[in-house]
């Protein structure tokens, strides 16, 4: 294996395991997840009203993200230099953070924005991989 698709594993599989955590932990705790996530954006005009819509909105790209990664490590996609479903995975990895970051930005959650833009980092070095 290639120094490049090694690469293109370990961020494909970085965001397998992130995203379909995340995502099964959003179905399987919906009414917790609902329930905190209400709290953490009450005071958030732009959001309060818009949570539950939100929460599936972004638990569906959510298990995408994680779906489209995992597939890409199960076939071996990430073995080529080519954008096949890992680096749509990757991709969609870097829109579903997108999301995460605009909301903590507007709950003026900085903290939770800088561990955002972190993980956003590996899925933008991810791209160059693809």
């Amino acid at each position: 294996m290639t120094a490049d698709a090694a690469g293109r594993f370990l961020v494909t599989a970085f965001f397998a395991v992130v995203f379909l955590q995340s995502a099964f932990d959003k179905l399987i705790d919906r009414t917790g997840n609902v329930a905190y996530f209400s709290d953490h954006f009450k005071d958030t005009p732009m959001l309060a009203d818009s949570v539950p819509l939100l929460f599936w909105v972004l638990t569906a790209i959510e298990l995408s993200t994680g779906i489209l990664c995992a597939l890409g490590i199960l076939t071996g996609d990430f073995l080529w230099r080519r954008f096949g479903m890992a680096g749509a995975g990757v991709l969609l990895a870097g829109i579903a953070l997108l999301c995460l970051l605009v909301g903590q930005r507007l709950a003026k959650d900085y903290a939770g924005a800088a561990t955002v833009a972190a993980y956003l980092v590996v899925a933008l070095v991810g791209l160059g991989f693809f």
